[in-house]
Order: C-alpha cells, then structure tokens, then sequence
C-alpha cells in the first residue's frame, strides 16, 4: 500500500514545476488562507442565509455542527499524530516542493481533516452550499499533494476522520440540543441570530 501511495504522489507531484500557471494556482489553493477564509465565510453566509426563522435555525445549529466536527476531527488527527509520525514527502522523497515544509507529521492530513469536516457538516444541512465546500476541501487537498505536503493516503486518511466524526457529531448533536437550544436562545438576544 505505501508503494501505491508513494508511486501516486510522484505522478502528481510530477506535474509541478512544468506549468507555472498551475503551480501558482495550486500554491494558492493548498495555502493556509484562500480556501479555510472562504469556508469560513461561507459559514457565516449559512448562519445569515435564510430569512424563514425554522430554516434558519436549522442552518444554524449545522453551523455549530461543522465547528464541533473540524474541531474534533483535528483533535483526533493530533491523536494520531502522537502516535505514530510519518516524514513527509520531501522528506523521504525527490519531490517538487512549491510550498512552505511543515515539520509535523504528514499522516493523516490535518488540513483535509478540518476542510472535510467542514464540507460534510454542511452538506448535511444545504446541499448545493456542502457540495461547493466538498469540492474546495478536495480542491485544498489535491493542491497539498501537487505541492509536495502530503500523501495521497494522508489526504484519504484525514477525510475518512472527518467523515466518520461528522456522523457521530450529527448523532451526538440530539443529545446536546437542549444546550444548543439555550445557546441560541441567548445568542438571538445579542442579535446575532
């Protein structure tokens, strides 16, 4: 299996440093800010979006769903992170590196697990917004292959935690909406709601 994994990210990364458009591109895309900025104000628009107050509500209470999960879906990555290191690419590797070389572990990929856990939460309360946030998560974790950060198994890896997180977040989330339910309560007294 890492053979598999490793023979992937070098036909990927294989592509970088021979379209300089592309690289600038997947710099972007893989950086820290475009796509992390873009959900979190996709987000916010979630939380504002729908003028029916029970709709709203929903959106809303999926909003503290898609926190919870990238919280804990980078909580469990740190978990793992403690227990067992993988080098990154560059490290072990000749690879193209276009981006900055983080020092922590490469597997599993916590960018993919809190963009994922993002998009997956939101799809579960709006379609059309958590398919657009699933594609910028997978866009976001492809650029982190291209650029040389990350494996493709690290990517699968942090999306399958935030996917089974999500879940048992959105099982979860019955048993805390009477806490949710004050907390929106006093959050619509502040009028952010």
């Amino acid at each position: 299996m890492a053979y598999a994994d490793e023979r992937l990210f070098l036909w990927i990364n294989g592509l970088a440093g021979s379209i300089p458009v592309l690289d600038q591109i997947a710099t972007w895309l893989c950086s820290d800010y475009l796509i992390p900025v873009n959900m979190a104000l996709a987000l916010i628009m979630l939380w504002f979006i729908e003028p029916n107050r029970i709709a709203r509500e929903r959106h809303q209470i999926g909003v503290f769903v898609a926190l919870t999960s990238m919280a804990l879906s980078s909580f469990f990555v740190f978990i793992v992170n403690a227990l067992y290191f993988r080098p990154r690419p560059f490290e072990t590797l000749d690879a193209n590196v276009l981006f900055y070389k983080p020092t922590d572990s490469s597997f599993p990929s916590n960018a993919a697990a809190a963009m994922f856990g993002i998009a997956i939460a939101v799809f579960c309360v709006h379609r059309k917004m958590g398919i657009l946030l699933i594609f910028l998560a997978s866009l976001h974790s492809l650029s982190r292959i291209y650029t040389g950060i990350h494996y493709p198994l690290d990517i699968l890896s942090g999306a399958v935690i935030a996917i089974v997180v999500t879940m048992l977040t959105l099982q979860g989330r019955n048993l805390l909406m009477p806490i949710l339910k004050v907390v929106m309560k006093i959050i619509r007294i502040l009028c952010l709601a």
